[in-house]
């Protein structure tokens, strides 16, 4: 099935929003699923050739079949993208959103660092923003809530790409900009306002934020000694990782 096809995907490629998912009721966790594959794909897609021609027709072929569901076309060229249909009109998503996470993926093409901090915010909201934001919807997130999940994406966001960045740069990516304490600080601000509303939260949302529970521990540790980031020493042992997780679980905070 489609939804087994997400879900095999998502724990494979990314461990975290898997776990995040199964700690979700069970009617909830296709939807999930379906979301964070079709985000597994696209964020691998300019990885998929050093061509950047390559990288970008895979980008654009993801986009066109998106837009082959909009205009009402079943689509089965890809495994996760019969329950992605199903997804996306079971809870009305926004085609724009995939649109911007796309168009966002196209910077990953290139080893370039970001223009400015302007362009670094744009991408970290087209990516993590859009990718929590399509979660909390397909939660049924009212639209008042869907600014506090953008805060606690952005957070989440800079968190995952600090982890990530010495692996980018072994590859020649540098994927940060310049003022790297100014992006760590803004990543706590972020966190920290979201949580100041968790009243306006309600609780069917919180399977959508619990996909960002790693963000608080690496970016204390980013501010507190800026050369974990390029060593390396943001990850933390999977045993830990799953005992945080169920920190979070026990103590229902996110």
């Amino acid at each position: 099935m489609s939804y087994d096809a997400c879900a095999l995907l998502v724990k494979v490629g990314d461990p975290d929003r898997h776990l995040s998912a199964m700690a979700a009721p069970p009617e909830d966790r296709g939807a999930l699923m379906a979301i964070y594959a079709l985000n597994l794909e696209i964020a691998r897609a300019p990885w998929a050739s050093p061509e950047p021609l390559v990288a970008q027709i895979r980008l654009q072929w993801w986009a066109d079949e998106i837009d082959k569901i909009y205009r009402g076309e079943r689509v089965n060229s890809h495994e996760i993208l019969p329950a992605l249909r199903e997804v996306i009109f079971d809870h009305n998503l926004p085609q724009p959103l995939f649109i911007a996470l796309i168009e966002a993926r196209q910077l990953d093409i290139y080893a370039d660092p970001p223009e400015s901090m302007a362009a670094f915010d744009a991408y970290i909201e087209a990516t993590s923003g859009s990718v929590m934001e399509l979660a909390g919807r397909a939660l049924g997130a009212p639209e008042a809530a869907l600014p506090i999940l953008r805060d606690f994406a952005y957070g989440a966001g800079v968190a995952n790409l600090l982890r990530a960045a010495p692996a980018l740069a072994a590859r020649g990516f540098s994927p940060l900009p310049l003022e790297v304490e100014k992006v760590v600080f803004a990543a706590r601000r972020r966190l920290a306002l979201a949580r100041q509303q968790r009243a306006a939260i309600p609780k069917r949302l919180i399977p959508a934020l619990r996909a960002g529970w790693r963000a608080d521990a690496a970016l204390k540790e980013a501010q507190k000694r800026p050369e974990s980031i390029a060593n390396g020493m943001l990850e933390e042992s999977p045993a830990w990782r799953r005992l945080s997780f169920q920190l979070r679980l026990w103590s229902g905070r996110w």
